[in-house]
């Protein structure tokens, strides 16, 4: 959902916390986004459970989570944030080597609003960061891939979850289709033939009638009730 947190970032440097466990890996991402204007990084945590505190103390926009660190991993870390009141406009964006399709769903699930490779490019990364300030998600396209086949596999045994978009409007069900083909609110108002935003408007009403923290889990959602097919 793109609110007026992201009008407000227009202003200032999107904050980022860097969490880590691998000290080079730190210090690389650090001094990719020292040089950036538009970035200031506030914070770096070498655990998930360093990574809860910081977050809470420095509440940045964005947070670039590692999975595998020790006392608490990264999946933990994001579900604890996502869950804690007044951080409900962190968004997570996860980097890892790991691309299992356990990490990818448990992440997504656990409220990250993206997910890189750690073999992404410097641009990538960039992108991904802005891209999560402005309330978008974001998935690597070889992610994305195979989550639509993992959900796919799924649908017989979530069957059930489709009564949950029967609280949505016929045009609330056409924006969360859109949403979980990728589209950004921009793209949706031109596909549907409406501003930007009107579309921003619809992807928050599906949310909020959908209980979903941001984007990335109204994709998890539009997966798994067959609303989007490979």
């Amino acid at each position: 959902m793109n609110t007026g947190a992201g009008a407000a970032l227009e202003h200032r440097p999107i904050k980022v916390l860097i969490v880590d466990d691998e000290h080079l890996v730190r210090s690389g991402f650090r001094m990719l986004l020292d040089v950036e204007d538009d970035i200031e990084v506030v914070g770096e945590a070498t655990t998930g459970a360093e990574a809860v505190e910081l977050a809470r103390a420095l509440r940045p926009d964005v947070v670039l989570m590692d999975i595998r660190m020790p006392k608490m991993d990264g999946i933990e870390a994001t579900r604890s944030i996502a869950a804690t009141s007044g951080l409900h406009g962190v968004r997570i964006l996860i980097l890892t080597t790991y691309d299992t399709d356990e990490y990818v769903a448990e992440g997504l699930e656990a409220g990250a609003g993206g997910f890189l490779l750690k073999d992404a490019g410097p641009a990538e990364l960039l992108h991904g960061i802005r891209v999560l300030a402005a309330g978008e998600s974001l998935l690597a396209p070889r992610i994305t891939r195979r989550l639509i086949a993992r959900f796919t596999a799924q649908r017989t045994a979530d069957r059930l979850a489709e009564d949950r978009l029967s609280v949505l409007t016929g045009r609330e069900r056409e924006v969360l289709a859109l949403v979980g083909q990728g589209l950004s609110n921009a793209e949706i108002g031109a596909e549907l033939c409406l501003s930007p935003a009107t579309a921003r408007t619809h992807v928050s009403r599906a949310m909020g009638k959908l209980g979903a923290r941001d984007r990335a889990q109204l994709v998890v959602i539009a997966y798994r009730t067959g609303l989007v097919r490979p």
